[in-house]
């Protein structure tokens, strides 16, 4: 005679009868879900032995009830990764791991373009100028006050302004009457030559270079008729009655001696000494 089969709890014949193996032991179906039977940390209901199970670090889940705990979809059959309790996907868990943009603040996700400078990242589109919005990509940026700019809005509005043209002065320039001046824009009044680096004076307000303010504006020596250009030898003049003279070409008329800063006498539009003024 073949020896009977009865349940380990109710002892129930289990001869003819569908019945679950436990430690070795024999199991009713309905002793096994009573109790048995694992419970779903999921819905929290008994994972019956009628039910597909699966289990991972020591808890149990529903086969329909193993999803991704961000977007749920099921993964029964597909790869995932644990954090902090929770079951992920693929994708999710790379959403999580990846780091956030500085601008929009969603996850720059592995082999996504993107721009890192100074310890933050944003996303190739987020990395837009504080002024314009436009992406700055592979184009050169300026940082002021913590914001971004791309290089024609920081020109505009934090460079200097050419106090001819208007216009931003990116780099170098030249100041002169504390007011900055592009190079190219600081010309002679005259004969537009560039003055930077040149030596050049001015009269009214304008700028000339040393050729021409010799020959438009500089007045001219009463004795030798050459121009007092403030220059060199030339920089000290003597003015009197209307005419100009080098200082070292105010001199007596008769014994040539040098009358700069001192005493004189003008007799018939010429300049005598006091000695040689008394033999008139």
């Amino acid at each position: 005679m073949a020896a009977r089969s009865n349940c380990f709890y109710c002892r129930e014949d289990l001869s003819g009868k569908k019945f679950v193996r436990k430690d070795e032991k024999q199991v009713c179906v309905q002793c096994f879900d009573k109790f048995c039977a694992n419970t779903c940390v999921e819905c929290r209901r008994t994972v019956s032995s009628d039910s597909k199970e699966l289990h991972h670090k020591g808890r149990y889940w529903h086969s329909d009830c193993f999803r991704c705990a961000k977007c749920y979809k099921n993964l029964a059959k597909e790869s995932f990764t644990s954090k902090d309790d929770r079951i992920l996907c693929g994708t999710c868990s790379s959403r999580e791991d990846a780091p956030r943009c500085h601008g929009c603040y969603k996850p720059i996700l592995a082999g996504t373009e993107n721009v890192e400078y100074k310890g933050n990242s944003w996303h190739d589109e987020c990395f837009t100028c504080y002024q314009c919005q436009k992406p700055i990509g592979s184009k050169s940026f300026i940082a002021k006050n913590n914001n971004i700019y791309c290089s024609l809005c920081h020109e505009k509005k934090f460079a200097k302004q050419c106090a001819c043209c208007k216009k931003p002065i990116a780099t170098g320039g030249v100041n002169y009457q504390d007011q900055p001046w592009h190079s190219e824009c600081f010309v002679c009044s005259s004969c537009r030559k560039p003055l930077a680096g040149t030596r050049f004076t001015s009269h009214e307000e304008k700028v000339y270079c040393v050729d021409c303010y010799k020959s438009t504006v500089a007045k001219k020596c009463s004795s030798c008729q050459n121009p007092i250009t403030g220059f060199g030898k030339a920089t000290n003049v003597v003015n009197y009655e209307g005419g100009s003279w080098h200082d070292y070409c105010f001199n007596c008329k008769k014994c040539s001696l040098n009358l700069a800063e001192k005493r004189f006498v003008a007799h018939n539009g010429d300049i005598y000494c006091s000695d040689c003024s008394k033999k008139l």
